[in-house]
């Protein structure tokens, strides 16, 4: 092979070196930077783009939380394969391709609950080359279903007792007075349901010279929104506490 052969065929093999790194480079995937806050039971709607914008209809595009061979939803050659999603996942997904053209496409989740809380990853694929970007879903619920119950007075005063179920995630809670002003608690604990609900428990003891109204004010962390509940004793109430009243004498909040 003379001079100009060699020469040629090496430019062949430097063009296509210089093409595979190309098709190895053409593109990244891009996302929503900050979590996105979802209610519990709500959708949520979850877009990733390609950069440069490109057409994405041939590419392989996968959602997953986890692990990668366990989609929350898979689209692969111009089809969503439901077949290959993760149980709990079926028929609670759609994909969204209205501008696959440009390569954008956005993940819709129906029904959310806590479980689907967490990271989700969208992996666009072409032969073995893929890029992803990872988006943040916080899932929130507040609950206005907050009681207050009072146990029957004893020597040391009368224990209010605030219960609320049914938020996410773990709220703030604690108790103020009539000027706002927080009143350190007796006690505080929390448990999580079936569905991974906290449901929260606090109480106070309240003596005889101590607040005539007290509030149990709950706070979502992620929201801010907040629930309260307010409890109001008399004064009659307050001064049987301190002449320790008969265990017949009648006693009630306001």
């Amino acid at each position: 092979m003379g001079a100009t052969g060699v020469l040629a065929t090496h430019c062949v093999i430097l063009c296509f070196l210089h093409k595979e790194a190309l098709s190895s480079e053409q593109f990244t995937v891009t996302g929503l930077q900050r979590p996105v806050l979802a209610s519990l039971g709500g959708n949520v709607d979850l877009s990733c783009q390609l950069s440069p914008p490109q057409q994405a209809q041939h590419m392989e595009i996968r959602w997953f939380r986890n692990r990668y061979t366990e989609p929350v939803h898979l689209y692969r050659n111009g089809k969503d394969l439901h077949g290959e999603t993760i149980s709990k996942y079926v028929e609670r997904t759609e994909l969204l391709k209205d501008a696959i053209g440009e390569g954008k496409v956005t993940l819709r989740i129906f029904k959310l609950t806590a479980d689907d809380d967490g990271s989700y990853h969208c992996v666009f694929k072409v032969g073995e080359f893929y890029e992803e970007h990872i988006t943040e879903v916080k899932v929130t619920a507040t609950s206005s279903d907050i009681q207050i119950l009072m146990h029957p007075p004893n020597i040391k005063g009368v224990m209010l007792e605030c219960h609320s179920g049914g938020w996410f995630p773990q709220p703030h809670m604690e108790w103020r007075d009539s000027k706002g002003k927080v009143i350190p608690a007796a006690s505080k604990s929390h448990s999580q349901d079936e569905n991974k609900l906290f449901n929260m428990t606090m109480t106070l003891l309240i003596e005889a010279s101590s607040y005539r109204n007290v509030t149990c004010y709950l706070q979502n962390r992620l929201t801010h929104q907040e629930e309260n509940i307010s409890i109001v004793l008399s004064a009659c109430f307050l001064k049987e506490l301190r002449i320790n009243c008969p265990s017949g004498s009648t006693t009630y909040p306001q």
